[in-house]
């Protein structure tokens, strides 16, 4: 049976719609709603994996898509210790691209995001809507405040355990080890989230998947499904990097003690020469144009602002699990302990474990990418 959300549950969506951004004190009823009307629809439309299995009017191609993520679901908790609970037992097929689109947006020139504050996530740096016209809408309305804003697709959130996850039809068709990263990237949230630090957040379950996928291409053994990995791998990591010398790049320029023309003119500079070195980046790909979608709208300040928040941190958290072992459960333990210190001490330590701690905090929404996802 289809399992249904009853009345008692729906209080939770109200906290929960908080904790996705869905709600402040000064935010009005519309856009409340539209949170809880949006999670309920993807939780409500939502059928067991098994069910579809079993059912032959499956499509084929989908069936083997879900017999393979209920084997990834099964390895996450045998094998990475991760939660054991109905997240992606069931499947819902969205009939969109994306199951929310956030909007985030900085300062003409100036590359710090804009804040909003909500119970169970804290401070983050976006605004998420289930419908793209009205993160559209509110994108502009930032824009008439002479903001720069930004609207990016998300392919998957997790709810922290509020609610049990579905597999979506946005990633479903993802790469077997990228549909891979992503399920054990959104568990490992469950494991531990602390309020308002996003990437520490990001960063230590960005540790976990890449543990994660290795476990699983060691236990696959197909050199395929590896080597499309490595050479996604790669490319993301190039970019990225791409991404990170041009915001620093960036900063730089902001930081002239130049009036707001010379500013500009240096940010155009900028943007330009980030799209010429992208062009040569992309031509030793093959043919490969997955990020070819983050500068669609831009590039903006906003996009380069949310760079990091997936690997700032993730050399220290890669330092710890190698401490302990690479036993995921030991990791998981001592990272709970690092998490309950004070900020200032907790980034201290971080940064000993040659993390590099956000000043502020950053996005979760990533870069455009083909298997980007932010929690």
């Amino acid at each position: 049976m289809r399992r249904r959300v009853t009345a008692a549950a729906a209080g939770a969506v109200l906290v929960l719609a908080a904790a996705l951004g869905g709600c402040s004190a000064t935010d009005g009823p519309g856009y409340y709603w539209q949170s809880v009307v949006g999670h309920l629809e993807v939780i409500n439309r939502r059928r067991p994996v098994a069910e579809l299995i079993a059912d032959p009017a499956t499509d084929p191609v989908l069936r083997a898509r879900l017999e393979r993520a209920r084997e990834i679901r099964a390895f996450a908790s045998r094998e990475l210790g991760l939660p054991d609970n109905g997240s992606y037992a069931a499947y819902t097929d969205l009939q969109r691209p994306f199951v929310l689109w956030n909007v985030f947006a900085t300062p003409e020139l100036s590359l710090t995001l804009e804040r909003w504050c909500f119970p169970v996530a804290g401070c983050v740096a976006y605004r998420g809507y289930y419908d793209r016209e009205a993160a559209e809408r509110f994108a502009a309305a930032l824009r008439g405040r002479g903001l720069e804003a930004h609207v990016g697709g998300v392919p998957a959130y997790s709810t922290l355990g509020w609610f049990d996850d579905p597999l979506l039809s946005s990633f479903i068709q993802y790469p077997e080890a990228e549909l891979a990263r992503l399920i054990f990237h959104e568990l490992a949230h469950q494991v531990l989230y602390v309020s308002g630090d996003t990437t520490f957040n990001e960063s230590f379950a960005t540790a976990v998947e890449e543990a994660g996928v290795e476990r699983w291409l060691a236990r696959r053994a197909d050199a395929a499904v590896e080597r499309a990995y490595r050479e996604q791998s790669a490319r993301r990591e190039a970019f990225v990097a791409l991404l990170r010398r041009y915001k620093d790049t960036l900063a730089a320029v902001y930081a002239r003690e130049v009036d707001d023309e010379a500013k500009r003119a240096g940010k155009r500079a900028t943007f330009d020469a980030l799209r010429a070195d992208y062009a040569l980046l992309r031509a030793g790909w093959g043919g490969f144009a997955g990020y070819d979608r983050f500068f669609a709208q831009g590039p903006t300040n906003p996009q380069l602002a949310a760079v990091g928040a997936y690997n700032d941190l993730l050399p220290a958290f890669r330092e710890m699990l190698a401490q302990a072992g690479g036993d995921l459960p030991a990791f998981y333990a001592a990272v709970r302990t690092l998490s309950a210190l004070p900020r200032a001490e907790r980034d201290a330590r971080l940064r000993a474990l040659g993390g590099r701690p956000a000043a502020g905090d950053a996005t979760d929404a990533p870069p455009a990418a083909p298997a980007g996802r932010p929690s």
